[in-house]
């Protein structure tokens, strides 16, 4: 009845403790067990007008018992969390580890949005299922034969009659397992839909503010809203229902028990003290399986939050990447990549990149030019050729070394609220301040934070308290502070301001004399002395060489070249 097998195995070392809350769980029926006995026995001697040595008996039961189920209660509580506790701090570290594994991949297969819902709630919702719905399942089989086991040296008829009741209550909660299954799956689906559209209008704010369809965004929420909210209504009313339900057949068994008990004893069959029992330890035989239903729902819930994680748990992952990155070339041979099969985006892609040289790919919209930057840092995977970076394929370096050894820098790199030294230490944790003024120092941004706080100075979300100019140069001051081999710059200098652009670009030319810098930009003037320049047409490379041979061969470069040139003219003259 809801065991998940994988859930179960996943509960490891932690299973003891779900044992041992069962165990403390027993432990304090037994206790309520010996003072009920002592409360009928001297009920029976006062009606029988023989009091001797019952009351003795009582608070010496009362005594020790209540204490025990004190001390029980508040054990079972411990053990259910350190349950609980284990197997979420197992499943986040699963989680992060296979996101880790998977890389930007994981996007491929589900939402970042859902990603954090299931890492964050989703286990959550999983510690009623460990520490209270498993420990209750397993006290609810116990405690009947427990009580059965007692009540039959006092009436068996009457306990036999009570422990064929007892199965009634699992049997209503399998019957609303099976239409509560479905409903919960279709909850979490709204749920995480709900998520992927409230973050993703959140990201675009700004945009839908520019075109004025903030509203349309607005309503399109608000229906969203209205469906999760119709779904939570039906969980709710279902599970107001199905704890009807249970209420009803415990009630119900309880009662029979203690008709049984008053029918006995009239009949002269049991003595008042084994009825007072039987009335008083009816309801035990059916309040653990009630308090399993009211647990069922929440265990429930996170049951299908288990399934989203396995899912992505499941996710097929390519054999173990064991090689590291050395310093040397990047190689690309007969590279092709398609997002999607049938829609290929590069084709045969040849390309040299040697050490510590200015290298530039160039193009128009769509040619291929972001999805070769992806390629390059194993943000994109699933090519097919050959690409090698210091002389291992890339499919078989490790994550962790690729991303020490190349360093990425786009149109958007993000900045995190809090100060320009928290920023920069993201990159190298161990920097020191000066290391750190020294970088700023470089992309020519310390002259206007030293007027501010320093390194203190404070930055709001994104850096949005900064000019585009100055968020680049802080995106590249922290980038050279991570002091990679291998830096792409993918559109690092687009709107920005021209004096910020030209001092990107000079220290780009610097940075080439010890590194090597790959720069990705449709911008040819600020390529014009790299090294090599890659022009790519419609996924392939068209031509390459230095600007000077690709002008006398007047082909694509050449006309982006004029394009580009007549078009700044006019501007200059606009101006």
């Amino acid at each position: 009845m809801m065991m998940d097998k994988r859930l179960l195995r996943l509960s490891g070392k932690t299973r003891k403790y779900i044992y041992l809350c069962v165990l403390f769980q027993w432990l304090g029926l037994v206790a309520n067990v010996g003072i009920i006995f002592a409360l009928a026995r001297l009920l029976g001697q006062l009606y029988a007008g023989e009091v001797s040595d019952g009351i003795q008996v009582l608070l010496a039961a009362a005594g020790i018992g209540l204490p025990v189920r004190f001390l029980c209660a508040i054990l079972s509580s411990k053990m259910s969390y350190l349950a609980a506790s284990g197997v979420k701090a197992k499943l986040h570290e699963r989680i992060y580890q296979k996101l880790l594994r998977l890389g930007l991949a994981y996007q491929k297969y589900l939402s970042t949005a859902e990603a954090v819902q299931l890492s964050g709630e989703g286990v959550e919702q999983l510690e009623i299922y460990f520490a209270k719905y498993l420990p209750q399942f397993l006290y609810s089989l116990v405690a009947p034969v427990t009580l059965f086991g007692v009540l039959s040296f006092v009436c068996f008829k009457a306990a036999a009659v009570l422990l064929v009741c007892v199965p009634l209550i699992p049997l209503a909660i399998v019957f609303v397992q099976k239409l509560a299954r479905k409903l919960f799956q279709q909850y979490w689906g709204e749920y995480t839909a709900l998520g992927d559209g409230f973050l993703e209008n959140v990201q675009g704010l700004t945009t839908l503010k520019i075109y004025q369809a903030d509203e349309r965004k607005n309503q399109e929420m608000n229906v969203q809203a209205e469906r999760f909210r119709k779904i939570t209504m039906r969980v709710l009313t279902m599970q107001l229902q199905s704890i009807m339900l249970m209420d009803v057949v415990a009630f119900a068994g309880a009662a029979l028990g203690a008709v049984i008990a008053l029918w006995e004893l009239a009949a002269g069959q049991i003595s008042l003290a084994a009825c007072v029992m039987l009335i008083l330890l009816s309801a035990e035989f059916f309040i653990p399986l009630r308090q399993l239903g009211s647990y069922f729902h929440v265990a429930m819930n996170g049951i299908a939050a288990s399934a989203k994680m396995f899912r992505l748990l499941d996710i097929p992952e390519k054999s173990a990447k064991t090689a590291t990155v050395s310093a040397g070339p990047i190689s690309l041979r007969n590279l092709s990549f398609a997002y999607d099969e049938g829609r290929e985006v590069l084709h045969s892609v040849s390309l040299d990149v040697p050490p510590n040289t200015f290298t530039a790919i160039v193009g128009k919209s769509g040619s291929g030019k972001s999805t070769l930057a992806a390629l390059l840092t194993g943000a994109n995977t699933g090519y097919s050729g050959s690409l090698t970076v210091g002389g291992e394929e890339l499919s078989a370096i490790r994550e962790d070394s690729l991303l020490r050894h190349i360093t990425l820098i786009g149109h958007q790199s993000h900045l995190f609220a809090g100060t320009v030294r928290e920023n920069l230490r993201l990159s190298l944790p161990t920097a020191s301040d000066a290391r750190m003024i020294e970088v700023l120092g470089q992309v020519k941004l310390w002259d206007f934070l030293r007027g501010n706080a320093g390194l203190d100075t404070r930055l709001t979300e994104n850096a949005a308290n900064l000019s585009g100019g100055q968020r680049q140069r802080m995106a590249l001051a922290r980038a050279l502070l991570r002091d990679s081999e291998v830096l792409i710059l993918d559109e690092a200098t687009s709107n920005i301001d021209v004096e910020s652009e030209t001092d990107i670009m000079n220290l780009v030319t610097t940075l080439a004399r010890t590194k090597t810098v790959i720069v990705i930009s449709h911008r040819l003037a600020n390529v014009a002395h790299a090294d090599c320049i890659y022009v790519l047409e419609d996924g392939r490379v068209s031509e390459s060489g230095v600007q000077a041979e690709l002008l006398r061969q007047n082909k694509q470069y050449a006309r982006l070249w004029r394009e580009q040139r007549e078009l700044e003219e006019i501007r200059g003259e606009a101006v």
